[in-house]
């Protein structure tokens, strides 16, 4: 089983993609962990190529669950992939989410992907904060979204497209029983 996780920021991806990998036994592939460097840097942005190939060979195998939304592997990530899972909650749900995720990382200072990066109160003003991004960017994303779920060329993938934590929670359930069987 080899599944992508995508959505807003705070819709839940690395939390769900967590859940998936303890309860089936597969590799967790957190993309914000492959793609930011010391410093903040994105090496998406720096240096595509090895993003790409960070990407590639952490998706060689046949177990993994990857989160995130990183448009320049996606289409490597899908080509691997038996099931994507769109998290496409309304913004009451995920924007509360992102706002408490970003307030509880500022005030611990907790490191993030080993990276030494720790989320600040200063960074909330930088235009690409998440915040900002998600707000900017969520109607256009979800466009895409669902044009990238409609293409024939992923026919052969399992899609989900979640609307809901409660048929979040009933998809890993499914997943789940479906491995045990």
């Amino acid at each position: 089983m080899r599944i992508s996780i995508m959505g807003v920021s705070g819709a839940g991806k690395s939390t769900l993609a967590a859940s998936l990998a303890e309860r089936l036994g597969l590799e967790r592939v957190e993309l914000d962990a492959l793609n930011w460097l010391p410093g903040w840097r994105d090496l998406h942005s720096e240096d595509p190529q090895a993003f790409v190939d960070r990407v590639e060979a952490a998706t060689r195998g046949e177990r993994w669950v990857t989160d995130g939304n990183y448009t320049i592997c996606q289409d490597l990530i899908w080509s691997r992939a038996t099931d994507v899972i769109w998290l496409d909650y309304p913004l009451s749900v995920s924007m509360p989410r992102l706002l408490r995720r970003t307030l509880n990382r500022a005030v611990t200072g907790r490191e993030l992907w080993g990276t030494g990066n720790r989320e600040h109160f200063t960074r909330w003003f930088d235009k690409d904060h998440p915040v900002w991004f998600t707000l900017r960017h969520r109607t256009r994303a979800n466009a895409k979204r669902e044009a990238r779920f409609a293409d024939p060329k992923w026919a052969g993938l399992r899609l989900h497209r979640v609307k809901s934590p409660r048929e979040a929670e009933a998809l890993l359930e499914r997943m789940a029983a479906d491995a045990r069987a």
